[in-house]
């Protein structure tokens, strides 16, 4: 007679949940998530703002979330993540080229790569590469397309390192200060995620905004 076991199976990860990445992988899986997302084109679904504000408030002494982290790892991680991520990605589309989009049947990268290109005619290689940083997917994509486009390597590391620093740094802080000045703040951490992740999608839906204005304007013109 064979005996059943009554352990509990361990609950599968949610990729696109920032709480059961971190309760899973703790700072680790920030490392490697937003190595994905800011490095590999498949990447481009995942939780970066949202992880890294969640994080933040995870480090709060007292935090009842699936886990406790440390600040110091978890900023570190995060920004060994998006710097290697982001230099990684710039190397592959310096030697893929375009070819690697185009192969990638994707709608939402395409429309990503076609903000970055935007991006870096209007703003230059210096001001895309650090805004790119708070886009979701255009984040993702601008980096193998600064590859492709043949942006000068020391100039892609130095914006895409004051950017990734920036990006990472301050989403874990500004988590991390609303946990400890807010008393029991991580009781509320799904409406408070949901939250950040509106506000990241803002300058995504601003320039499809603007993109489809200008599109018209010019269908307009003689």
């Amino acid at each position: 007679m064979s005996v059943l076991s009554t352990a509990p199976l361990p609950q599968a990860v949610n990729l696109l949940d920032a709480g059961s990445l971190l309760g899973t992988f703790g700072a680790l899986g920030i490392a490697a998530v937003l190595f994905a997302e800011t490095g590999l084109l498949v990447g481009f679904f995942l939780p970066g703002d949202s992880l890294l504000f969640t994080a933040g408030l995870l480090c709060v002494s007292g935090a009842h979330g699936p886990v406790q982290l440390s600040l110091p790892q978890v900023l570190m991680a995060a920004v060994a993540g998006a710097l290697l991520g982001a230099q990684t990605g710039y190397w592959i589309g310096r030697r893929a080229g375009r070819a690697l989009l185009a192969r990638n049947g994707t709608g939402r990268l395409h429309e990503g790569a076609a903000r970055a290109e935007e991006l870096l005619a209007r703003y230059g290689h210096g001001r895309a590469i650090v805004l790119a940083r708070f886009i979701p997917v255009v984040r993702t994509v601008l980096n193998p397309l600064a590859g492709a486009l043949g942006v000068p390597p020391r100039s892609f590391v130095l914006w895409q390192t004051a950017g990734g620093v920036v990006w990472t740094v301050g989403l874990v802080l500004a988590g991390y200060g609303l946990g400890s000045s807010v008393p029991n703040v991580d009781r509320y951490l799904l409406p408070i995620v949901a939250v950040v992740v509106a506000v990241s999608l803002i300058p995504l839906a601003v320039e499809l905004i603007r993109s489809r204005a200008r599109r018209t304007a010019e269908g307009d013109t003689p």
